[in-house]
């Protein structure tokens, strides 16, 4: 006996769509059947909607608690949820504790448990405090090793100089441990240090892409020492990317994401002062965004997440327009897939692809094989979405905590019209249902 049957002419199985019935019992998908099956009481898909896998958000910045006036879990989770997200995983940092020892991860559970909308797994934190006890935090489930090796933009999160990077690739290869890098050099930016000021072009002169080729150089080294595993964060320099096609080609354990505000905006576009597109690394042109595409629809580039790292307004536009004093992170956790799909359709990218690497991608490199797919077994996780449907975003639609986004005004295409969670709708306004998830 099904508890729900949806179906519909367009549903996403395996890497295209069919017409399909998809029978829901005890929060998985029972079996995927033809559309014939599909009794009279199931819920019917409209002729302009597709039915996707809940889409997983592998880099989430929640910041609770600590700074739960810039996010917290109910907010973020319910932005997810009008984003199609059904699955995220939050960030070591900017939360007060970060997540660098198992009493951190408890607190950080104890905060997420009464208010996630949707299902929240954790990475753990690799900081010099850290080093020589990560097996701990491995053991209680997160899902892998956050370091930056250049300032992390917040004291209590330090960042790793390279002897200590080796000391984590040594150690995380003792239990096959994962290590997820923000990657640019500080040497680097330190000699491309300039003024600031409101001028975007001298930001980002001074998060060159040497910064990022230079970091990644490192980690690859200590990976052909180690054979051990790793990420590439948030890839925005296209001059990495040949780095990351050899070691692959070489056999290194390594995989790489970037993100929707890196394929969907670009340098000549950001206005001067406009430091809601500020992050780092940085947006760059738009021949380095024809090369990031081209890395993704080759497979060098492995999926798309959000870098979800809001503030406050007050924070964000600190400075007046100087790119150097706001804060560098882009609110964009609900509108990955429509703003990553209307770039994809100008550029004769189908949909399956784009929903590939925010769902099945992410989800397998953290190894949730129950997400990301519309299978027998799976999580009846799942997302209604109007691919056709065009819409201006709107600050009245902003569901994270602070009205704050590089998207806020640009016309998109696509639209989540409703996110069911272990076969049940999720409704904002209802109890939270996400599950806490542990490796393994």
């Amino acid at each position: 006996m099904a508890d729900m049957v949806i179906a519909g002419d367009r549903v996403l199985v395996g890497d295209g769509f069919r017409p399909a019935a998809v029978f829901v019992a005890d929060g998985r998908i029972a079996r995927v059947g033809a559309i014939e099956e599909a009794p009279d009481d199931a819920v019917r898909l409209a002729p302009d909607e597709v039915l996707l896998p809940g889409l997983v958000d592998t880099h989430v910045h929640v910041n609770e608690p600590g700074r739960t006036e810039w996010e917290g879990f109910r907010t973020a989770t319910a932005a997810a949820a009008a984003g199609g997200v059904t699955t995220l995983i939050d960030m070591p940092l900017n939360a007060i504790p970060p997540t660098v020892d198992v009493p951190a991860l408890e607190v950080k559970r104890a905060a997420a448990a009464p208010a996630a909308l949707v299902d929240v797994g954790f990475w753990g934190g690799a900081v010099p405090a850290s080093l020589g006890r990560l097996r701990a935090l491995w053991d209680e489930g997160v899902f892998g090793f956050k370091c930056f090796l250049a300032p992390s933009g917040v004291d209590e999160f330090p960042h790793l100089v390279r002897e200590q990077l080796d000391a984590a690739l040594d150690e995380l290869a003792a239990f096959d441990g994962l290590l997820i890098v923000h990657a640019e050099d500080p040497a680097v930016l330190d000699r491309a240090a300039n003024a600031g000021g409101r001028d975007y072009p001298a930001f980002v002169a001074s998060r060159p892409e040497e910064a990022e080729t230079a970091a990644i150089r490192a980690v690859l080294d200590g990976l052909r020492r180690t054979g051990g595993r790793a990420h590439v964060l948030h890839l925005s320099a296209a001059s990495a990317v040949p780095l990351v096609r050899e070691a692959k080609a070489e056999g290194l354990r390594i995989t790489a994401e970037t993100c929707p505000h890196y394929l969907v905006f670009d340098e000549g576009h950001i206005p001067s002062g406009a430091t809601e597109y500020k992050c780092c690394p940085p947006i760059r042109d738009a021949a380095n965004q024809d090369a990031l595409w081209a890395a993704l629809v080759d497979g060098t580039i492995d999926l798309v997440v959000s870098d979800h790292s809001p503030s406050t307004a007050e924070r964000k536009f600190a400075g007046d327009g100087d790119f150097q004093v706001a804060w560098g992170g882009i609110a964009g956790l609900q509108f990955g897939l429509p703003a990553v799909w209307t770039e994809a359709r100008r550029r004769g990218v189908p949909l399956e692809t784009v929903v590939g690497w925010f769902s099945r991608a992410t989800a397998d490199f953290v190894g949730l094989t129950a997400k990301g797919r519309i299978e027998a077994g799976a999580d009846a996780d799942l997302a209604v979405f109007a691919p056709d449907e065009a819409h201006r975003v709107e600050v009245d639609e902003l569901r994270f905590r602070n009205p704050v986004s590089a998207y806020l005004g640009h016309d998109l295409v696509g639209v989540v019209r409703r996110t069911v969670l272990a076969g049940t709708p999720i409704d904002p306004a209802a109890p939270p249902r996400g599950r806490l998830l542990r490796r393994g």
